[in-house]
C-alpha cells in the first residue's frame, strides 16, 4: 500500500507492480472516505498532500 500525491502515482504504481507482480486498484482519497482509518497526510516520497491511495 502506498499513499502518494499527484505527481508520485507512476512511482507508486511500479513499486506495486515489482512487488506483487499485478496491477493496483489507485483510490483518489479526495473523493473516497474510510470509515476507520485516515491515511497519512503527506505523500510517502515527499512533502506535498497526499491524493492517491495505491493496493
Amino acid at each position: 500500500m502506498h499513499v502518494v500525491c499527484k505527481d508520485h502515482v507512476e512511482i507508486a504504481i511500479d513499486e506495486f507492480v515489482d512487488e506483487y507482480e499485478e496491477a493496483p486498484d489507485v483510490v483518489d482519497l479526495q473523493k473516497t472516505h474510510f470509515a476507520h482509518w485516515s491515511p497519512p497526510e503527506h505523500c510517502e516520497h515527499c512533502q506535498s498532500l497526499s491524493r492517491f491511495l495505491i493496493v
